[in-house]
């Protein structure tokens, strides 16, 4: 498992309380969505594979944490209000969870509001597309995943008879709860962190079951008569094993459910972004 140094740019956005929000650029490219027929673990959600193309933007290093989400909690509200210490798993620097879908929309547009820049959840071929980073094995460090490289559940687990390990990668441990962001401290070519396991974390998009008709351009895919359809959730997270984290694996859930293993991550469009640093 070799390590990629990045050296991309990025910004820092200043949310007060020496806080920042770093946004890493994601360049533009052009990938091969889903998984291939014979990777282990595959969902029959995960095809048919397909190009993308995606167009450039920033993506926050890491999820939310919970300081990041009480500083925006006590801005103006926009469609509705947020609760400052939603967490189960308590933690200043811990991922945020317990947020539903419509709660992450509104933490995205009080920063619209706030910065006056685009602030969005990422949309699915966004978030794989990062995540993969130009990589096509099951994950971005390689064909298999050790815990000493993320947070997910390290021990079989014989209710599901899913395993602790993944291909001829070692068992490792179960922490049983979040870590804070950026807990490994793992190289990703595009400087992003905790994007296999910890929390599960929303996309915009509506769940689909496969991906007959999806957008080639990296653009949303939603039912918009629906607003209360199941929405995409990604990452696996600190509950699940291995197989459950892999780049191409996607789930989804009601837009109201909120749960300890659920997050997210926001993205921007580069459109009139000041700065940008190496």
């Amino acid at each position: 498992m070799e390590e990629a140094q990045h050296q991309n740019a990025f910004y820092p956005e200043d949310l007060g309380g020496r806080q920042t929000l770093s946004m890493m650029e994601i360049p533009e490219g052009e990938f091969m969505m889903g998984s291939p027929e014979g990777e282990m673990d595959r969902q029959d959600d995960e095809g048919p594979q397909h190009w993308v193309k995606i167009s450039r933007f920033y993506m926050s290093q890491t999820p939310i944490t919970q300081t990041q989400w009480r500083i925006v909690a006590q801005w103006p509200f926009v469609n509705i209000e947020l609760q400052g210490y939603p967490s189960y798993f308590e933690g200043e620097k811990r991922p945020v969870e317990e947020i539903n879908w419509f709660e992450a929309i509104e933490f995205c547009d009080r920063l619209t509001q706030h910065t006056g820049r685009p602030y969005r959840l990422p949309t699915e071929a966004e978030w794989e597309y990062a995540c993969r980073a130009g990589t096509t094995t099951p994950f971005y460090f390689g064909e298999t995943i050790t815990t000493d490289l993320a947070n997910y559940r390290g021990t079989d687990w014989e209710k599901y008879n899913s395993s602790g390990s993944y291909g001829s990668g070692p068992k490792g441990t179960y922490r049983g709860e979040t870590t804070p962001v950026d807990h490994f401290q793992v190289t990703h070519p595009y400087g992003l962190s905790d994007m296999h396991g910890n929390v599960l974390e929303w996309c915009q998009d509506t769940w689909h079951s496969h991906y007959d008709g999806a957008p080639v351009d990296g653009s949303v895919w939603v039912d918009e008569e629906d607003i209360d359809s199941d929405k995409v959730l990604r990452g696996g997270y600190w509950g699940e094993n291995p197989g459950f984290c892999r780049s191409a694996c996607r789930s989804g859930t009601d837009p109201d459910n909120r749960n300890f293993d659920i997050g997210f991550r926001v993205v921007c469009s580069p459109q009139g972004l000041p700065y940008s640093h190496r």
